[in-house]
């Protein structure tokens, strides 16, 4: 999974979110030395880059193969930031560590 730079804890504001128990849990045994803590923050992150489409170039996912697919919802391509509108073509890349990312059908295309 993608690490971002850490700040420091004391620099971070506290905030109470609930959790199911049983995601607690999982999150606690996948994030392994880490600490589920700043794992719930990677994937905040990861989630607000993609949203925004503000990637840095470390962050870009390394792509084993695509699978075709259509969009169902606003999307955004975790390669080229462009929108994907609901109802057109697109693709999933499966990535290197094992997640599915929405592509652009033209973003794998040699320029």
């Amino acid at each position: 999974m993608h690490t971002l730079t850490r700040t420091a804890t004391t620099d971070m504001e506290v905030t109470s979110i609930r959790l199911e128990r049983e995601l607690k849990e999982k999150l606690k045994e996948l994030s392994g030395n880490q600490g589920y803590q700043a794992l719930i923050r990677d994937i905040l992150w990861q989630y607000v880059q993609q949203k925004s489409g503000d990637y840095p170039l470390q962050a870009l996912p390394k792509i084993r193969v695509t699978i075709p697919a259509t969009a169902r919802q606003e999307e955004r391509c975790m390669l080229t930031g462009k929108i994907i509108q609901p109802n057109e073509p697109m693709l999933l890349g499966l990535t290197t560590t094992g997640g599915m990312v929405p592509l652009s059908t033209s973003s794998l295309q040699d320029g």
